[in-house]
């Protein structure tokens, strides 16, 4: 089958090649992939995490061409969106029926293949802040993918968001999204806020945990900035006794939460914000534009049919 692999000294570490065909266990079923979605921490850290040969790519969305052998998951022909921690790049991807959720008639593959891993980060990142009704979170990155995901479910929750940007042109649309406040400077916020959703880390992650009101939680969810985070804990304890930082896992199977999120879309209560889209002929041109922050939400590489 046609595949991107892992090439070291291809541009971006990729080139379209031929790879062997996926061979399903039988739990899982085979899918005849339709479109990608792209994240920047597996741009970012593709030669750290993947050998030589290898396909890469965590999201995809497509049509199932074999079922499952165990009799589980969905028929023949069934849309679906697809997790899994290798093998989306691809025109066929093996994957377990836990992993994956049917896709409603209204919601395209294009738009599906956003969800998986930054709409499922944001959704079970946020509920690991509890409840949010009446409450002020702060979503940094929040022009990224997970960014954009996590200022709309907060919203949709009751939350007061604050949105962090890079810049007041990648603050475009936030507020349509649902967010209350858009910064650029986290010296712009005033209150203290009961959760932080952090997708830069580096110094920002630590001037965001000193905005902690006490007993808030801080979820580090990703590293944009490529920067370690020193934090004055010392400091921490005078002025926000009990807030703390967790570092996100994005835990097990996402089938349900995948059904959950595309229900939202086909509702039209939620927006997969897809801000680049092409051929995944143009695969670096998207990586560049990824890793250059010039996508607002997400970028998604189509499969031409065969």
């Amino acid at each position: 089958m046609e595949a991107l692999v892992h090439d070291p000294d291809a541009r971006h570490g990729l080139r379209l090649a031929q790879a062997p065909d996926p061979s399903p266990r039988p739990d899982q079923v085979l899918v005849d992939v339709a479109a990608i979605s792209l994240n920047f921490g597996e741009v970012a850290h593709l030669a750290d995490n993947q050998k030589p040969g290898t396909v890469p790519g965590w999201d995809a969305s497509g049509v199932v061409a074999v079922a499952a052998a165990d009799g589980s998951g969905p028929a023949v022909g069934a849309r679906v969106v697809t997790f899994g921690w290798g093998g989306a790049w691809a025109r066929l991807r093996a994957v377990d029926v836990a992993d994956l959720a049917v896709l409603p008639d209204a919601v395209d593959h294009a738009s599906a293949a956003a969800l998986p891993v930054a709409g499922v980060t944001a959704l079970r990142s946020l509920r690991r802040l509890g409840p949010l009704l009446g409450r002020r979170v702060l979503v940094t990155g929040a022009s990224g993918g997970v960014g954009r995901f996590a200022v709309q479910l907060a919203a949709r929750a009751g939350a007061h968001v604050v949105a962090a940007v890079g810049s007041v042109e990648r603050g475009a649309g936030l507020a349509e999204l649902g967010a209350s406040e858009v910064v650029v400077d986290l010296g712009e916020v005033r209150e203290r806020l009961h959760g932080v959703i952090d997708n830069v880390g580096g110094g920002l992650l630590a001037q965001a945990y000193g905005l902690l009101a006490p007993d808030g939680v801080a979820q580090s969810v990703g590293m944009a900035s490529l920067e370690p985070t020193t934090i004055d804990f010392e400091r921490a304890r005078r002025e926000s006794p009990g807030a703390r930082i967790e570092a996100f896992m994005f835990g097990g199977p996402p089938g349900a939460d995948l059904a959950y999120l595309a229900g939202l879309v086909a509702g039209g209560e939620l927006d997969p914000q897809v801000g680049w889209r092409g051929g995944w002929d143009r695969a670096d041109e998207a990586i560049e534009a990824l890793r250059g922050r010039r996508i607002r939400g997400k970028a998604v590489l189509e499969i031409d049919p065969r």
